[in-house]
């Protein structure tokens, strides 16, 4: 018979997209007030990986991560999707009769052996986790090569050497800080 084990706190993150760098450091506030400081900060990078959110946001787009410093239950995922949709919100423009997103925020956690981001779009790979909100396991830790590794539907830029390194950087401050 199976144990409940409650799950190993993991470590949050936020992806930013936005055309206006100044977003990035007004949302780092506002979800630090929820979710308190933030210990790992990306580089600014340039998002040109799809044209996914040129018609809504527009070209030139810029990509920026941010880690927070508090482990958290995984199980709070769904509500900190829905808290970045409401920030999204309040930052939208109206234009030409349709609400345009001038940030999108993507949270998502990760443990020692993955990362798994929240998105509202369901599909084969993604998992319900309430409160109308889906999760993705998008990066997958082994032991052999002592990375995370992308698999099948991992977004091209969480397929960069570069985030790989930055999310591999995230695991090891995860790991120090967790008591064993």
């Amino acid at each position: 018979m199976g144990k409940l084990i409650a799950p190993i706190p993991a470590k949050l993150f936020l992806g930013m997209i936005s055309r206006e760098p100044g977003l990035f450091t007004e949302c780092t506030v506002l979800f630090a007030k929820e979710f308190g400081p933030v210990d790992l900060v990306s580089s600014i990078l340039v998002w040109d990986h799809s044209n996914y959110y040129r018609e809504e946001m527009g070209t030139g787009l810029l990509r920026k991560f941010i880690f927070f410093e508090t482990p958290v239950d995984p199980e709070l995922l769904a509500a900190v999707k829905r808290h970045a949709i409401g920030i999204e919100a309040s930052y939208s423009e109206r234009s030409a009769g349709a609400d345009r997103r001038r940030i999108n925020l993507d949270p998502g956690y990760l443990t020692e052996a993955k990362v798994v981001l929240a998105t509202t779009k369901d599909f084969p790979h993604r998992i319900y986790i309430g409160r109308n909100i889906y999760a993705e396991s998008t990066l997958h830790y082994h032991k052999d090569s002592r990375s995370f590794q992308p698999v099948e539907h991992t977004y091209p830029d969480f397929r960069t050497e570069y985030c790989l390194k930055l999310f591999n950087g995230a695991r090891d401050i995860l790991r120090s800080g967790l008591d064993r």
